[in-house]
């Protein structure tokens, strides 16, 4: 202890937190024990680990709203995931909490995605329906705690405890205090991890895990606004007819009247996370003085989300989203492209569960004598951790015609 604290004096990442942040000092341990690095903490270790690993990487060329190739300056999964890192620390940062911590589930919290999007989870969810369907957020525990080969002494990242929890349950409980799912059946991997490394899964995640949870959405309302302009999708005109966004662009207008359409985006993207930022930090502080934690368990068993949008933010939130499910998500030219995916990613699964040998070296040994649940899983987690760029590439080698997905 006194080391790690003498650490501290010269920046290593102890320094002063409030009582109910989590104190890496203090933290729950990994699954498998190691030594304490001398100069990170080991939630900035956490952090480390993401970022060298294979599943960070292949963020890069997988989908957020747009596959692609239809555009180098649309939003991939890694740039998606870099911006709610960003948000994530500034919330940490001004509510005095771990902003390694907070970096590190924004930084992971994706690894469970698919090739091209919810299109890819959704098909995946539907092949797998008789072998326990396909969860992103389950996969990404998968990745970190099994699939990445990278250490000589355990499989996955070895993460500890608490980036684990905000991993799991940064959106809330799983489960009641009985168990049952809150939301539906929790998914195997979770209830089988947590039974040898227990999650709690009936509680709230800390403070860093929400503040990385509510940044993913600031994130996608506001960037998801920026890529559906570029694409022509949406107009200014579009936006200036929903509530939040109207507001703040009516003041870009009024003090900038002469913009051009672009930079007009530009500056009020840049103000509407402003805003939302703003707004969570003021709840957030409003929340905590009045449930006054005193730990970082008094936050897990707050029995709520302190975390989160003020209740005029979080209805403005709504209508916004509202009307990108409608211009954007389901927009005709984004559905054609989607359908064409889902094709994509449902010819890949039945090929490799009809013939496992077409999976590459590594991934095919021991299938064709394997149950059909143990070998469905297997190529589900093969099919997931696919960048839509190797999904497409896949296809092509396996079939005549491949779906055109520009």
């Amino acid at each position: 202890m006194d080391q790690r604290r003498k650490l501290g004096d010269i920046g290593f990442g102890y320094r002063p937190r409030a009582p109910y942040a989590c104190d890496p000092a203090a933290t729950r341990g990994r699954f498998v024990d190691e030594d304490e690095s001398p100069t990170r903490t080991p939630f900035q270790r956490d952090r480390d680990r993401i970022i060298h690993s294979t599943a960070f990487r292949r963020l890069k060329h997988k989908t957020q709203v747009f596959v692609a190739h239809e555009g180098d300056h649309y939003r991939t999964r890694l740039t998606h995931t870099i911006e709610v890192a960003q948000i994530a620390r500034a919330l940490a940062r001004a509510l005095r909490l771990d902003e390694d911590l907070a970096e590190a589930i924004a930084l992971v919290h994706d690894f469970g995605h698919t090739a091209f999007g919810h299109t890819g989870e959704d098909a995946l969810n539907d092949k797998m329906a008789a072998w326990g369907g396909f969860d992103h957020n389950a996969q990404s525990l998968r990745v970190v705690t099994k699939l990445e080969s990278r250490y000589a002494d355990f499989d996955g990242l070895n993460l500890t405890w608490e980036t684990l929890e905000g991993l799991v349950k940064h959106n809330g409980p799983l489960t009641d205090k009985s168990g049952k799912g809150l939301r539906g059946p929790v998914p195997q991997a979770i209830r089988d991890f947590s039974a040898l490394f227990d999650l709690e899964l009936d509680r709230y995640a800390s403070l860093e895990a929400q503040c990385a949870a509510i940044a993913d959405d600031i994130a996608y309302n506001t960037h998801d606004i920026d890529d559906g302009l570029r694409s022509g999708l949406l107009t200014l005109d579009m936006i200036g007819e929903v509530a939040l966004p109207a507001s703040i662009l009516a003041k870009v207008r009024e003090k900038h009247p002469t913009l051009d359409p672009m930079r007009a985006g530009h500056e009020l993207m840049r103000r509407q996370i402003t805003a939302m930022v703003e707004d969570v930090i003021t709840m957030a502080t409003a929340n905590i003085e009045r449930v006054k934690p005193c730990s970082a368990d008094d936050v897990r068993n707050a029995g709520q989300m302190i975390v989160g949008f003020s209740p005029r933010m979080r209805e403005a939130e709504k209508e916004l989203k509202v009307f990108l499910y409608r211009s954007l998500y389901r927009h005709s030219q984004v559905m054609r492209v989607r359908q064409n995916a889902d094709s994509i990613v449902r010819d890949l699964f039945e090929t490799y569960m009809a013939d496992p040998r077409e999976m590459p070296e590594g991934w095919r040994e021991g299938l064709d004598r394997a149950e059909d649940k143990v070998k469905a899983r297997h190529v589900a987690d093969f099919l997931a951790g696919m960048t839509d760029t190797y999904a497409v590439k896949e296809h092509r080698r396996l079939f005549d015609r491949t779906p055109d997905l520009s």
